[in-house]
């Protein structure tokens, strides 16, 4: 086997693959190909079909339609953890729960308290309360064998509804002005899915088909469109007949895992990760929009992930792993501090209509800032407190 077969087998490849590529963005943002990246980032792509006619600059068919499909792994993901995985026994799913919604509370509060007096720079408020699946996980594989298995299920069932969080929230406050007649075409396309699976279609064709129409549907209608991809992976069949057959959902998260994992995220990180480094000093992260993302992070994130269980656990609703401690929880909270994918992907839903590109910029700097603080306090925090 290969060097670079090796390499992908490894838990924490996908992590490392995301460093390299917003590594990359940066050298590249700040370099004499700085004009090349923004002009192949604003290379104009258009898909005209009879009336039918879309037409976006290549980052937002990296961020409307590749993302879509990243969404679409996590709905299959989120689907199985629900009905046959850890967030399917009620008594596992509190700790983790609690953990979740104060890791997501308290870091837009922080963000909100610095940006209260401006309504533009308010708008990206659920920037910091996001975690990076990817990120944190493939920092605390870097451990090995070293991590209980109870608290890697931990981290992994709080950033699965860390991420259910995002989902509503992207649905709720990031939606622009609704087109009726786009809406009633993506309900339709939710009716017919809802048939599909009624009905126990095995074939994976149909589902792929009115999945796209649903997608450019919901890309009309004014609700952000990775949202298709969440919707058309709750009505994929997990369920079998048989033992002897296959899983259309899981198989379809098997093949998927790589391609979103090694290619999707890190383009998309590539894409969104350019930030210009001239001019930039201490007060630059001083202002509002970074600071609140960096304390939002950092801070928020450890505070609202460990209080928020502490109340879980000394209420007697839920309880402590027996093979986990608290200061290894605290280490999870601080990788929960690693926002980058989707606190990136949030941040250009925030700014991209209204929001200047300063705003925008000093949006991604606080989230490279924080994630990258969160995550080597978090490594150093963890390499203490895990046992040798």
């Amino acid at each position: 086997m290969g060097f670079f077969q090796k390499f992908l087998k490894k838990e924490s490849a996908s992590g490392i693959l995301l460093m390299v590529a917003a590594f990359l963005a940066i050298i590249v943002a700040n370099s004499p190909f700085s004009d090349l990246y923004d002009a192949l980032l604003d290379i104009p792509v258009e898909i005209k079909f009879g009336a039918l006619h879309i037409a976006k600059p290549l980052i937002l068919w990296i961020n409307d339609g590749l993302m879509a499909i990243f969404f679409f792994l996590i709905g299959l993901e989120l689907k199985r953890e629900l009905l046959e995985g850890e967030l399917s026994d009620p008594k596992k799913i509190v700790l983790p729960a609690f953990a979740a919604i104060g890791g997501m509370l308290i870091p837009a509060l922080i963000y909100a308290s610095l940006n209260w007096n401006d309504p533009i720079a308010l708008k990206g408020w659920a920037i910091p309360a996001a975690t990076d699946i990817a990120f944190a996980l493939g920092i605390l594989a870097m451990f090995g064998k070293r991590v209980p298995v109870a608290l890697k299920i931990f981290l992994v069932s709080l950033a699965i509804m860390d991420d259910m969080g995002a989902i509503i929230i992207i649905a709720i406050f990031y939606t622009s002005d609704l087109s009726t007649s786009s809406l009633v075409v993506a309900i339709a396309a939710i009716l017919l899915l809802a048939t599909f699976n009624f009905r126990k279609l095995k074939s994976l064709t149909p589902y792929i088909l009115i999945g796209i129409i649903l997608w450019i549907a919901v890309l009309k209608s004014g609700v952000h469109a990775t949202l298709a991809g969440v919707v058309l992976a709750f009505f994929i069949p997990l369920k079998t007949d048989s033992e002897d057959e296959k899983s259309l959902s899981k198989t379809l998260e098997h093949d998927l895992h790589g391609s979103v994992s090694y290619v999707i995220i890190p383009i998309f990180a590539f894409a969104n990760a350019g930030v210009p480094l001239t001019g930039l000093n201490i007060n630059t992260l001083l202002e509002p929009i970074p600071l609140g993302i960096i304390l939002g992070l950092f801070l928020g994130k450890q505070i609202g992930v460990m209080f928020f269980s502490f109340i879980a656990v000394k209420s007697g609703i839920a309880s402590l792993p027996e093979s986990i401690n608290w200061k290894q929880l605290y280490g999870v909270a601080f990788l929960c501090g690693v926002g980058f994918t989707m606190s990136l992907f949030i941040g250009s839903l925030a700014f991209e209509q209204g929001g200047t590109e300063a705003i925008f910029m000093n949006d991604r700097l606080g989230i490279l800032v924080g994630s990258v603080i969160s995550a080597v306090v978090g490594y150093l925090y963890l390499n203490k407190v895990l046992p040798r």
